[in-house]
Order: structure tokens, then sequence, then C-alpha cells
């Protein structure tokens, strides 16, 4: 199973349990998204979170909260990086201090939590932890939800950008060529066998297929730290820098953390393919092989 430590940017549901019977309990985001492209049957997250969420936990807006606009096409992609005082304010709103741990969850397999985790780690704090598995880990540990909405509450914490390290398009560009550029998406729109979402089909020239499915089991949890730490090695990881990008810099962020769990740092391409494909004078590759 993956180890869960004082170090770990991961906690399980019986830990978060205790941790919520302290003194001075962590802040809880509910990041639970529909990721564009998805169904869109069935309620959306706003309503599942008013259905039922953790007792205390604050509702995220992805769009809102943690992305900026989408600006002009090939500048910043679906998710722009938000403007640090907008995202200090509506972190504030939630209760998110400096002193105080946070941790935050979504659905499952964490891969709108972890947005949230990377970019409160960007803005500079220090205690950010992933619920593995998310609502449905705490849901299946028989642990109590709510459909009470928490009064919103007075945060302190004001975020100093670039704690953690991004790149632009150009810079992911050279990084395909000289360092190990992964590519998160799912291997069909990697090949450019499909693009439900954003202009063009295919992968950076360079960058190496990495499903982020392939992170997490079928319980949605991350796979074991050992398993993950291979995992990546096989890909070059740890030989090389290495850096990530996905279809919008969501899914991206739960690479970049399946690499903290594996002890292996990386950096974010923010703009990813929504950035690169909407600009006609970045080249394409199409075929199953990096180059």
């Amino acid at each position: 199973m993956t180890t869960y430590n004082d170090a770990s940017p991961l906690i399980s549901a019986a830990k978060l349990r205790e941790a919520l019977a302290c003194a001075r309990p962590p802040v809880l985001l509910d990041v639970r998204y529909r990721l564009v492209g998805a169904a869109t049957s069935g309620p959306t997250a706003a309503e599942e979170y008013a259905a039922g969420h953790l007792p205390g936990a604050h509702f995220v807006d992805l769009d809102r909260d943690l992305a900026a606009p989408p600006g002009a096409p090939g500048r910043g992609g679906r998710h722009p990086l938000p403007d640090p005082e907008v995202f200090g304010a509506a972190m504030r709103r939630f209760g998110v201090a400096a002193d105080r741990p946070v941790v935050v969850y979504d659905g499952g397999p964490s891969l709108s939590a972890a947005r949230a985790w990377w970019l409160l780690r960007w803005a500079g704090h220090r205690e950010v932890r992933v619920l593995d598995g998310g609502y449905a880990a705490w849901l299946a540990a028989g642990l109590p939800v709510t459909a009470e909405v928490p009064a919103p509450e007075a945060g302190d914490f004001k975020p100093v950008p670039g704690q953690l390290p991004v790149v632009d398009a150009d810079g992911a560009a050279a990084w395909a060529r000289s360092g190990l550029l992964l590519d998160a998406r799912a291997g069909e729109r990697y090949r450019g066998e499909t693009e439900p979402v954003d202009p063009r089909a295919g992968h950076i020239p360079g960058a190496v297929s990495a499903p982020t499915a392939e992170n997490v089991g079928p319980d949605g949890r991350f796979r074991p730290t050992e398993e993950l730490a291979a995992r990546f090695r096989a890909l070059g990881a740890g030989e090389t820098e290495t850096a990530v990008y996905c279809g919008s810099g969501v899914t991206a962020a739960h690479q970049i953390l399946a690499l903290e769990v594996a002890g292996l740092p990386a950096t974010l391409y923010a703009g990813s393919w929504s950035e690169w494909s909407s600009d006609e004078t970045r080249p394409v590759a199409v075929t199953d092989q990096p180059g």
C-alpha cells in the first residue's frame, strides 16, 4: 500500500479522522469537479457537495477559485494559473491560514484535488495533504458526512507564488529535447487517435506518454510508493529533470503529486496541451513513440 508518513503529501481516511479530532483541525477543502469533455448527465460537483461532504469542508470551485479565466488562444490554456490575489482571497475565505494544515479531496482519484494541493504548495503553504481515495474512501471507511454548509472563515494565508517550479511552452519544447517531458493524458489522446476538447490531436514532439490513470488503483487510491517509483524510473525520471503536462494543467498536478509520493521532483507546464495545440506555430506529433 501507499506509504503514509509525516512527510507524505497523502493522508488516509483513518488518519484524517484522527486529525479532525485535534484541538486545531486541518482546513478541509472539497474540490470535486467535472472535467471539460466529461459526460454532462448527473449532478454537478456543487450539487454533489450539497448532497453530502466531510463535516466542515468548504466547496472549492476549480474554475472560479483555482484558475484564471481562459485568455487568448495559445496563451495560458483552458485553466491558467489564478491571479495570486484572487486565489489568496478565496483560500482565506475558506479559513486557510499559514500555520494551519490543509487537507483537500475530491470524489475519488484526486485529479482535481491535486490541482488545489499543487497551487497551495506553489503559493507557499507548507502543510497541504490530499485525502487518498477522496470522498469515496471516506465513505468506504464508514465515516460521517453532512449536508451542512460551514460558514465562511477568516484565514490569513497570503500567497507567495513560485515555491514550486513551472515552465512555459518554449521551456516545455526544450525540456522534451534535453530532459524528460511526461504527457499525463490518456494514451489515445497522446497518440493523436482522438481529441475531444482541444484544437489539435497529438502530443508535444519528444514527450513521453505516462497516463495519470495509471497512478491509482481501481479504488482510486494511489498505488504503492515502490510501484510508483518503479513506474516513473522506468520512464526515465530520476535520471534527468522531469516536467509534466496534460490537457489544461489539472491532471498534470496529479502526476506531480504521484512523483512526489515516489520521491521524485517535477516541474509543471501549466498551459499544457490546450495552450500548445491552439498555437498553430507549435509542431504536433501523432505517432505512438516520442519524437
